[in-house]
């Protein structure tokens, strides 16, 4: 597998947390020649619950979990962050890992644009949309949300542990 990965932070945009701790990881192509056996990756590193499907097409976000998301196929344009987030292009076999907190929003897709999506000893997630009213306890709850201790894609070698340190 190769090692093409980025990493940025979001800021709390007023109506969304994001994560000011933790950074969003994304691994360009990582799965490109093997994108079927991605969800057999994170299961293996401890991230299980997996699902496939798509991403919604509004802002949402996690305050209980982190998510990886792995594209299995087809393109896609995701905000991540909010309005004045980060555009990402993503194709199949890219991954990222959105801390907890992290808004994210389909843009645009191909008509074949899938993802899998896991999340760290199989939590299940809740499901928090842009409410300014709830931004407070939600800042409470994703700082309570612990570091795995395994890198999605990686395992006990992955960047994740080198850039996710609380």
């Amino acid at each position: 597998m190769e090692r093409i990965v980025r990493s940025f932070f979001v800021k709390d945009d007023g109506e969304v947390p994001n994560n000011s701790e933790l950074p969003v990881i994304v691994y360009l192509g990582v799965f490109k020649d093997n994108p079927d056996g991605m969800e057999e990756a994170f299961q293996r590193h401890g991230w299980s619950g997996s699902w496939t499907g798509g991403i919604y097409d509004y802002h949402h976000y996690h305050t209980n979990t982190h998510e990886v998301l792995g594209v299995k196929s087809g393109v896609a344009t995701v905000l991540i962050g909010g309005e004045a987030g980060e555009r990402l292009e993503l194709q199949t076999g890219d991954v990222i890992v959105l801390p907890a907190g992290t808004a994210h929003k389909k843009l645009a897709s191909s008509p074949d644009f899938a993802v899998a999506g896991a999340y760290p000893e199989g939590k299940s997630p809740n499901l928090r949309e842009r409410r300014p009213e709830e931004r407070t306890q939600a800042i409470a709850e994703v700082r309570n949300v612990p570091v795995p201790d395994k890198d999605p894609v990686f395992g006990e070698e992955g960047p994740l542990l080198h850039k996710w340190v609380k």
